[in-house]
């Protein structure tokens, strides 16, 4: 009787490891499935990612750019020029400078990674160019 016993102990260990063997393969093709549906969630994710950081890069320049022009109306030179001027390359549709007195106001819209969310995060930054006289 030590005979079909065996037999059959090795017939379920074969099986089980069968069994096993396609539990895996299944288990790697549900992991692509699921790589490809979350793919597209971490595309959004570094794309909005690029845009806060381009937003964040366009506050810089817009307080550099802002700052130039209160110096140069301190120097009696044209601040909306300056302004210009400390952002070379940024294109003029982006950008708008405005002078009230002693201050100057700069308006730059960030560089279009996600173009719904950029125009919401332009950077407006005030400089002023010392006190009234």
């Amino acid at each position: 009787m030590t005979g079909p016993v065996r037999v059959s102990a090795a017939r379920r260990a074969a099986a089980t490891r069968r069994e096993s063997g396609d539990l895996a393969r299944g288990q790697s093709g549900q992991a692509a499935i699921e790589l490809i549906g979350v793919l597209p969630m971490l595309v959004l994710l570094a794309l909005a990612a690029g845009q806060f950081l381009a937003a964040g890069r366009a506050r810089e320049l817009a307080g550099h750019a802002a700052e130039a022009g209160a110096v140069a109306l301190m120097r009696h030179e044209e601040p909306g020029a300056a302004a210009r001027e400390a952002l070379p390359g940024t294109p003029t549709r982006r950008l708008r400078v405005t002078v009230d007195g002693r201050r100057v106001q700069v308006r730059l819209r960030p560089a279009a990674v996600m173009p719904g969310i950029a125009g919401l995060l332009i950077a407006d930054v005030v400089a002023v160019a010392g006190p009234q006289r």
